[in-house]
């Protein structure tokens, strides 16, 4: 996949501010409402945005530091998409027909005890993304890598880590308006 990257950017930016929005919209739930699951294996809005929280506190940490000390300066205008990064971004992307993935027993949070400081802490994240995405502008995309929350000899392009971890967010998004969905 080649893409501008400004054009990047900027739709990775339209996500990220479309869930705040939408994050932002259950702090006037319940807790009964954010907790309730159509079956005892689904997650309910909170153990979605949990298991979001859970990996923000890898990746963003991980997208910051290599930023940070990354010694390629922006100076393409064009992004190119790794083969293994564009293989794990898209198949983040929700689709019409929802491929289920089996997830890691660290990161679910079904059956949790949780409340709205679930919802804080990923606009918090969401924010955090947004000034990393800002950031991102100077540095290459392409050259700058991170590693995997699977395995620290991994090691993805920042442009696909972001696509990543923001298509996985828009994912987990989408359930979480099913569920609400469903409710209302």
């Amino acid at each position: 996949m080649k893409i501008p990257v400004d054009q990047l950017l900027n739709e990775l930016k339209t996500i990220t501010i479309n869930n705040i929005v939408f994050t932002d919209s259950l702090l006037n739930q319940n807790n009964e409402t954010l907790n309730f699951r159509t079956s005892e294996n689904s997650w309910s809005i909170l153990e979605c945005l949990e298991h979001l929280n859970f990996y923000g506190r890898f990746y963003l940490p991980e997208i910051e530091s290599r930023i940070e000390k990354s010694r390629f300066k922006s100076n393409k205008n064009e992004f190119r998409s790794g083969f293994l990064g564009n293989y794990f971004a898209n198949m983040m992307l929700p689709k019409k027909k929802l491929n289920k993935m089996k997830t890691l027993k660290v990161s679910n949070p079904i059956h949790k005890k949780l409340d709205n400081s679930v919802i804080s802490e990923f606009i918090n994240q969401q924010n955090k993304i947004l000034g990393l995405l800002e950031k991102a502008k100077t540095v290459d995309l392409e050259n700058t890598k991170t590693s995997i929350s699977i395995s620290k000899f991994i090691r993805l392009k920042l442009g696909d880590t972001f696509r990543f971890v923001i298509y996985h967010n828009l994912r987990h998004i989408k359930q979480a308006e099913r569920a609400l969905n469903q409710i209302i």
